[in-house]
């Protein structure tokens, strides 16, 4: 039951940092991600290592996300902040840190499974912000875009599912 919650909440955290970047606001993001790490980390029975996580998804991500924007790849509908990468998506990546190990945690023993799925997941996430929300514009030619966020997300989630493995020692458990 707490995965279904956990991935409903993360999309509704996904939907008001998306929403309110495509209408020029980073503070529905922002206020929703904050609710959403106080919550898991609460819930969290690995915080040391979750927490771990988040600080790693948040320099993987804003590494990333500011070298897709300097390489002309990505725009941003809105950028906040003195970095390229806004402060909301950064809030994305820290809140998908704390799905890793109860949505993603099936993955953990299994990388190229991981890598698969971040090549396509990732992309579709920054193709429903910019179709859907125009909260990020892929610039054209947009394929080198498709081609560097799946690479980049091909990496991102067998790294964090990997550390999450390594910091916890948890069992693998095996998906539902």
């Amino acid at each position: 039951m707490m995965f279904w919650i956990t991935l409903i909440v993360y999309e509704a955290v996904w939907f008001c940092a998306v929403s309110g970047a495509g209408h020029g606001l980073a503070w529905p993001g922002l206020a929703a991600a904050s609710i959403f790490v106080a919550w898991r980390l609460w819930l969290s029975r690995h915080r040391a290592a979750e927490c771990r996580l988040l600080v790693v998804s948040l320099a993987l991500g804003a590494v990333l996300e500011t070298c897709w924007v300097r390489a002309g790849w990505i725009a941003y509908a809105a950028p906040w902040s003195v970095m390229p990468a806004p402060a909301w998506i950064l809030a994305l990546w820290a809140c998908f840190a704390l799905t890793i190990m109860s949505l993603f945690g099936y993955l953990q023993s299994r990388p190229p499974l991981a890598a698969l799925l971040g090549a396509i997941g990732g992309p579709l996430s920054y193709a429903a912000a910019s179709h859907g929300w125009h909260a990020v514009r892929v610039v054209p030619p947009s394929w080198h875009a498709w081609c560097a966020l799946a690479a980049g997300w091909a990496l991102v989630l067998p790294l964090l599912t990997t550390l999450a493995r390594r910091w916890t020692r948890m069992p693998v458990r095996s998906a539902r």
